[in-house]
């Protein structure tokens, strides 16, 4: 196993990279919504470089790396279980979790063969959390179909899409199950090593994270056949996307690789390697104790089981919550969000800034994979960013399009150069209101290739939500985009 070490081309890569975190200002999409609420503030966050876009406080927003305070956190289902213990923070320590009943599912596990976890797996229907959506099972047969003597298991807790602090909470209220899913999934598919990503800017997390693996390892689970090791982050967006996070583990250029072949066949220094999000992590344990099938009594159609929320702090009840797929969007706007606290809501965002919004007329939509899909927009990792009538939807899309031009990795001429130019052209329309007919001509030629040519959601999903606000909202932009 080669590591690289890394050497300035690949450090000046991270925008967080040797960045002293005190009194950073977040210019993420909860911050941006919220920005009337503090525009001395927000001058600042744009002001100071580089930039951070998300603290995981946007219940708070506008937030800093001094913002205090947690959120509230509910559960909204028959019973929860990627929150359990995480809404009333009783599982913090070895010894908490393990009164609660913590890793007696890697006991069961541990038990029975491997082809046992990934069958309870498959009958739970269990898709991931991170934004894809893509089967758990199938990445976790993959793996471990794989006839290679090294294998590694990745949790991706590099939540970096605005408007989501549901993996930060879990990781700080309840690191253990963390921990024990990554054992589970180690057991399942043949690895001996893990890895977590975290970002740096959840310095709690970490340090929980740190003082649970200890523990882990002191009470015998870690340290004899499976090794799991901390990598923290030096900010980039894009290390969310799985190839670029294992290129940062190596220490190489955090840029996506092209596919096939797949993480799974080829991942971490070239061994078949599984991936999932915190959130995905965090259900496994109660499907191993309870069942799949159990598990897939839950939710809708394709959404099975239940997903986790957060509402940013226009709501009336900003917070964390557990819902059962199925619910209606309108239901946890306004039964459970509150609706907003001083005016009515223009349309919200779910799953992230690369994301299509939604209007009002639209909230009836059943919260699941592809009943969200059908109206242009996407559950995501779930983080909901709602947008009152302050909103003008050019400034949205200037916004959206000046984290993509910084974020990009730069792999792929479409996003590494187009998002700039589109940058351009969406902040000329926020500032004049109006662009020539062959700027026109140029943004929506520069949205096309973002959809057809970019190697990764990044490009493929800034094209997705231009096109989804210029769609809903056509009235707000020059005539010559219609």
């Amino acid at each position: 196993m080669k590591t690289v070490q890394p050497g300035p081309e690949i450090e000046s890569f991270y925008h967080l990279s040797g960045v002293e975190m005190e009194n950073r200002r977040c210019r993420g999409l909860g911050c941006f919504a919220a920005k009337a609420q503090d525009p001395s503030g927000w001058r600042t966050a744009l002001a100071q470089w580089p930039p951070v876009y998300c603290l995981g406080k946007c219940y708070a927003s506008p937030s800093s790396t001094e913002t205090i305070g947690d959120p509230r956190i509910e559960i909204h289902c028959d019973e929860p279980i990627v929150l359990a213990g995480v809404s009333d923070g009783s599982q913090q320590d070895y010894a908490a979790y393990r009164a609660a009943g913590g890793y007696t599912a890697l006991e069961r596990v541990i038990r029975s063969a491997p082809e046992w976890a990934i069958e309870q797996l498959e009958l739970s229907q269990l898709r991931g959390r991170g934004g894809a959506a893509f089967p758990a099972a199938r990445k976790w047969r993959a793996v471990h179909g794989q006839d290679e003597s090294r294998k590694f298991v990745v949790a991706n807790a590099d939540e970096g899409d605005h408007g989501s602090y549901i993996d930060r909470f879990i990781i700080e209220r309840t690191p253990h199950r963390l921990i024990e899913s990554l054992l589970i999934a180690g057991h399942a598919v043949g690895a001996d090593k893990g890895y977590i990503y975290l970002r740096k800017e959840y310095p709690v997390a970490e340090e929980k994270l740190r003082a649970a693996l200890k523990e882990a390892t002191a009470e015998g689970w870690l340290g004899g056949n499976f090794e799991l090791e901390l990598v923290i982050g030096q900010g980039s967006y894009v290390c969310g996307e799985e190839t670029s996070l294992l290129n940062s583990i190596e220490h190489r250029r955090p840029e996506v690789r092209s596919r096939p072949p797949y993480p799974t066949q080829a991942g971490l220094f070239g061994a078949p390697t599984l991936v999932n999000n915190v959130e995905t992590l965090a259900s496994i344990p109660w499907i191993m104790l309870n069942g799949g099938e159990a598990y897939a009594k839950k939710g809708i159609g394709q959404s099975r089981g239940t997903k986790a929320v957060s509402l940013n702090s226009l709501f009336k009840r900003p917070g964390l919550y557990e819902v059962e797929f199925g619910v209606p969007l309108r239901t946890i706007l306004k039964d459970i969000g509150g609706g907003l606290k001083a005016s009515t809501i223009k349309a919200v965002m779910v799953g992230g800034p690369l994301a299509g919004v939604v209007r009002p007329e639209e909230f009836d939509v059943a919260f699941g994979f592809e009943e969200m899909q059908a109206i242009g927009a996407s559950i995501g990792h779930g983080g909901i960013v709602a947008f009152d009538d302050l909103t003008r939807m050019p400034d949205l899309l200037a916004h959206i399009f000046s984290f993509g031009a910084v974020e990009s990795c730069g792999k792929c001429v479409p996003c590494r150069i187009g998002t700039g130019r589109a940058q351009a052209l969406f902040d000329r329309i926020a500032q004049e209101g109006e662009l020539s007919v062959a700027e026109a001509v140029e943004l929506k030629s520069l949205l096309q290739a973002l959809r057809l040519s970019s190697l990764c959601g990044h490009g493929t999903g800034l094209a997705e939500v231009a096109a989804s606000i210029l769609a809903k909202f056509p009235e707000e932009f020059p005539s010559c985009l219609r």
